[in-house]
């Protein structure tokens, strides 16, 4: 599946050079909330045009182009084995190419590869569906905000937080509080919540491929988000930390069923720079549609 390798590579510069509508159309909503003459909006101001310079020279958004992360749904009968062999490989092009910053350090030599593979590296999941349809989502997570993601069990005594929304509440104002502007705020927040470690850590992340004014399926959690992400803005660390009234861009929740005796909440975070792309793939067709 060569063209196929050669789209995710495209897929690469899509994401790393060009921020997605969703998130620069809050930054800019944003950037009308904030104070004129205040830090907070001069900082987003800087953003814009950090996003504008990046997009139209086609050059990184950022210095750390992250840890590339893939969410892929795959038409039954497509070989697993050959699309990983192909996001391997797309990556080291990409490295070369956009360029990428070299990311993916061996942790026992401490030996950085050259091209952001590795054991692990990239982060890969693929599930397998009954549709024409092969669906690649592709974020770079930028290390600093995953840095201060945070996962808690319910209950928590230092909190004063039960097993229950109220409590997720708490550990969300708690994660972001405790980052202050050390993830390069305006944030968006993903949160998962589960039976187990491993399930709400995936989960969290998933939260970032939704469109920022999207609105969640179920109703209390819709509420929900709206009154963290008010919360949140109340918190005053505003944009890169310089104060002011944007904290966060968007609060996104999902669920899996508990074990009776769990309540994992984990809570990530993006920076301002929450960098994502779509790649979709008719099988019937040789034609490959990237979108953002």
């Amino acid at each position: 599946m060569r063209n196929l390798r050669d789209a995710i590579v495209d897929l690469y510069r899509q994401a790393a050079t060009s921020l997605p509508r969703d998130v620069e159309k809050a930054l800019r909503k944003a950037y009308r909330r904030e104070a004129q003459g205040s830090n907070a909006r001069a900082a987003l101001a800087t953003v814009l045009e950090n996003v504008r310079i990046a997009r139209d020279d086609s050059k990184p958004i950022c210095q750390d182009t992250g840890v590339p992360v893939f969410f892929v749904s795959i038409p039954s009968g497509i070989s697993h084995l050959q699309v990983r062999e192909d996001i391997i490989r797309a990556t080291r092009i990409a490295t070369r190419q956009i360029p990428l910053r070299p990311n993916a350090v061996d942790i026992l030599s401490e030996k950085n590869s050259g091209d952001n593979t590795g054991a692990g590296f990239p982060v890969i999941y693929l599930e397998e569906t009954k549709d024409t349809l092969l669906v690649m989502n592709l974020m770079l997570k930028g290390a600093g905000s995953e840095n201060i993601g945070q996962i808690y069990k319910l209950p928590s005594e230092d909190l004063m937080a039960e097993r229950n929304l109220e409590g997720v509440r708490k550990c969300i104002l708690d994660a972001v509080y405790k980052a202050q502007g050390r993830g390069c705020p305006p944030y968006v927040i993903g949160a998962g919540i589960g039976a187990a470690k491993d399930q709400v850590a995936k989960l969290s992340k998933v939260q970032f491929l939704r469109d920022i004014e999207d609105k969640n399926m179920h109703r209390v959690l819709r509420k929900l988000e709206q009154r963290i992400l008010e919360d949140l803005n109340r918190l005053g660390i505003g944009p890169i930390g310089f104060g002011g009234a944007t904290t966060a861009i968007g609060v996104k929740i999902g669920v899996c069923h508990r074990h009776p005796a769990t309540y994992f909440v984990d809570v990530a975070m993006s920076c301002w720079a929450d960098r994502k792309a779509q790649l979709v793939w008719d099988i019937r067709k040789p034609q490959f549609e990237i979108r953002k």
